[in-house]
């Protein structure tokens, strides 16, 4: 049984990189919404429904659990949604948490993510729990989404936007830095240049792949990436090989979701 991965876009592609190392015979299904990302800055109620029909197309498919590659979703959606999809259902947030509290020492932490993760608290919220009195600074970051869709991963107007967010973290002197959107690991290099080698980022798509890890056992599949979209393809494929590999795909296909 594949186990199924969605996300707004290709952000949920650095899950998948995770996922891919760290179960190498698992069997993959991918939704990426590219016809309604983002998602950052659509309503908790929006960004639900969305979840509800694609946790039911991938329910249909077959897949024995699912990874919400989103933290929008992960953050508005996942904790009411459950598993009553029918199919255990694993978010961002809590693995991410517990990789930046694994990461940080007595340094504030910093948060960037979407407008609507940012917003809902859920980051600020678990961390606290999980250090009291640690300082927590949360930037929205809702250009890097678009910056990154665009494929703008290494573009002056990238570093320059990137420079303009991140000012708050630099001159509170933030030691670990949490990327709270799957899109933002495509971002690293611009984000650490601007936040020099001693910030720590944390990448909750590697965090999320290792917290599955202990879950996971037996498996006896291909491997095979199949990818799922509710836009035309476009470049999408060139943008998935140069990131995960020539040939790493195994098929591309539209799809029109309905209410789950």
């Amino acid at each position: 049984m594949p186990l199924g991965v969605f996300d707004s876009g290709i952000g949920g592609l650095t899950v998948v990189q995770a996922l891919r190392r760290a179960f190498p015979k698992r069997d993959i299904l991918y939704v990426g919404d590219t016809a309604r990302v983002p998602y950052g800055n659509k309503s908790a109620e929006t960004v639900e429904g969305y979840s509800r029909e694609i946790i039911a197309f991938l329910k249909g498919k077959g897949v024995d659990r699912i990874v919400a590659a989103c933290n929008t979703a992960s953050a508005l959606a996942v904790k009411k949604i459950g598993n009553s999809g029918g199919v255990p259902l694993h978010g961002m947030i809590e693995s991410g948490v517990r990789a930046a509290l694994r990461a940080g020492g007595e340094d504030p932490v910093g948060v960037i993510g979407t407008s609507a993760t940012i917003a809902s608290g859920a980051y600020q919220i678990a961390l606290a729990q999980g250090r009291p009195g640690l300082r927590v600074v949360a930037q929205a970051t809702p250009l890097f989404v678009p910056l990154v869709e665009e494929g703008w991963l290494e573009h002056e107007v990238t570093e320059k936007v990137a420079r303009e967010y991140l000012q708050p973290f630099i001159g509170e002197r933030v030691g670990v830095c949490v990327l709270a959107c799957t899109h933002y690991p495509l971002l690293k290099g611009v984000i650490q240049r601007v936040l020099g080698e001693g910030v720590r980022l944390v990448d909750s798509s590697e965090a999320c792949a290792e917290s599955l890890r202990e879950s996971e056992s037996g498996i006896v599949e291909k491997g095979e990436l199949r990818i799922y979209l509710t836009d035309e393809p476009g470049p999408f494929l060139g943008r998935v090989e140069s990131f995960l590999g020539k040939g790493a795909v195994g098929s591309i296909e539209r799809i029109h979701l309905t209410q789950g």
